[in-house]
């Protein structure tokens, strides 16, 4: 199994909160890689990119979590 993959399974076993910390967690590391992209002391630039997908996979799950609440 590829590493994306274990970790789309490891976000799928948490619920709505956990999900939301994550989010938040992520977010915070996307925005120091920014900041260490622009001063540019950040060597591997496919991180930003990586973080960003991350940041979808895990919105994409919390919309999930929450329609099947509502059904």
């Amino acid at each position: 199994i590829s590493n994306m993959s274990k970790e789309l399974i490891d976000l799928r076993k948490k619920d709505l909160d956990q999900l939301n910390q994550e989010l938040a967690s992520v977010r915070a590391e996307q925005f120091t890689m920014r900041i260490k992209h622009k001063t540019g002391q950040l060597n591997e630039t496919n991180l930003l990119k990586n973080t960003r997908r991350k940041i979808a996979r895990i919105k994409t799950l919390i919309t999930e979590t929450k329609n099947k609440e509502v059904k």
